[in-house]
């Protein structure tokens, strides 16, 4: 007679319950830690989330989390001073920057492909929602529900066998690879408007998109547009949330200075290297040193100081005037242009291979016109400007109306100048009216 098979045979052993694993998410971004927390939310991590440095500490403090993801600005800490004393403190803790994904130092959680994998994803999400806004701006984007959200699971036997041995009493789990390209457009993550930009039109969100995107590169970056459209913000926005942030931001307008002297000015000179140089002086270029550098109307730089800079693009180096020696310099380049500088570089009026190292990276500013219902806002904005060394003026309807049919030939600058003229105009009356409204054109 045979004997009855024991339940426990037959029925398979029931999983015993994941140990928990906590990640810390610190950034200022709130649309890349909600984007974050989200893919590792569906690979089973329990998030933590902090706006600044302090705040991560803390929440390390409290959670034992076994990694940290830290972006590459915080608003209260340097981040270098800030990992090199987390890494003190908690010596077991995996930590990893949105910028370089972690470093060789330090403990690695058996999880980081998981953790390297949210990152990349993010990234390119971001990639591909400016892509998408650019290319393919016609219709209207597909809904995403939260089942598309989660990233799609390829079982792996080889890693699923050697997590099963590293941690046995957890279940396997499928393990997530580059998931196959999508064939649909996705939906834009949300933006979050940078405070120097003011407006919310598509094309100053899609502004700070770019930057945050590229800001925590040493990647060149040219800025094109009009005249008066805030391309020095859009520069000193890129060097504020770049690791360089505490080093100098030196800007210099290629066209304010005579083309004889400009040369000096960039790459400096020595003592008597011509008529006047009394004695040696450090050029822009130097004084940049471990910075930024941003150089204004970059198209109108003479050719032949054109071959210079590139070389000094190319290899770090650059030569006094005046001197046979070389000096190593780590800067990062910021040009921008009113001009077409691609058309330029096309037919010869502007070096096409400087012109390519350049533009590695291009952020478009739009005229005023192009987003003028943003009016409104940037009028308060310079009202409230102008309130800071005397009483802040309002501006009536009718004034507003007269601002809207304006032309704006010269832009968010000449919408500042403007209303300082009216604030001028209304002496002690507290209200800007049509009256005080000067375009400073000639009377008909």
């Amino acid at each position: 007679m045979a004997l009855p098979v024991p339940v426990s045979v037959l029925m398979p052993p029931s999983p015993t319950r994941m140990r928990a694993r906590t990640a810390i998410i610190a950034s200022a971004d709130a649309s890349f830690r909600q984007r974050l927390q989200q893919r590792l939310t569906g690979l089973r991590w329990q998030i933590r989330e902090a706006e600044t440095g302090a705040q991560a500490w803390a929440a390390a403090e409290t959670s034992s989390p076994e990694a940290v993801i830290v972006d590459s600005w915080l608003p209260d800490l340097d981040v270098v001073e800030f990992l090199r004393e987390f890494r003190g403190s908690f010596p077991r803790v995996d930590v990893l920057t949105s910028e370089a994904g972690g470093s060789s130092d330090g403990p690695r959680s058996p999880y980081r492909q998981e953790l390297l994998y949210a990152l990349r994803m993010c990234q390119d999400t971001d990639t591909a929602a400016w892509n998408t806004a650019c290319d393919l701006g016609d219709g209207p984007a597909p809904q995403v529900t939260a089942e598309t959200k989660k990233p799609p699971a390829i079982v792996q036997p080889e890693r699923v066998l050697a997590q099963a041995a590293e941690e046995p009493e957890a279940a396997p789990r499928p393990v997530l690879l580059a998931p196959p390209l999508a064939t649909t457009r996705r939906e834009a993550p949300a933006i979050e408007r940078l405070p120097e930009l003011i407006g919310n039109a598509s094309c100053m969100l899609e502004i700070s998109r770019r930057i945050r995107l590229v800001a925590p590169r040493s990647t060149p970056v040219l800025i094109e547009g009009p005249t008066g459209s805030g391309k020095e913000l859009v520069a000193e926005a890129l060097h504020r949330l770049s690791t360089r942030s505490r080093k100098p931001f030196i800007a210099l307008n290629c066209a304010a200075i005579p083309e004889a002297l400009l040369e000096a000015e960039l790459f400096g000179h020595t003592r008597g290297a011509f008529t006047g140089a009394v004695q040696g002086r450090m050029g822009r270029i130097e004084a940049a040193d471990g910075g930024t550098l941003f150089l204004d109307e970059i198209g109108e730089m003479p050719l032949s100081l054109q071959s210079k800079l590139l070389r000094f693009v190319e290899c770090g180096e650059l030569q006094r005037v005046g001197d046979n020696e070389t000096v190593k310099v780590d800067v990062r380049i910021i040009a921008a242009t009113h001009r077409p500088l691609a058309k330029h570089a096309g037919e010869g009026t502007f070096r096409s291979d400087l012109y390519y190292r350049l533009a590695v990276f291009l952020i478009r500013t739009p005229a005023l016109a192009d987003h003028i219902d943003d009016l409104p806002l940037l009028v308060n904005h310079f009202l409230e400007k102008l309130g800071r060394t005397e009483p802040v003026k309002r501006i009536d309807a009718g004034a507003m109306s007269t601002l809207k049919e304006h032309a704006w030939p010269g832009n968010v600058r000449e919408l500042e100048h403007v209303l300082e003229r009216a604030a001028i105009l209304a002496g002690d009356c507290c209200e800007i009216t049509t009256y005080e409204i000067d375009f400073g054109l000639p009377a008909n």
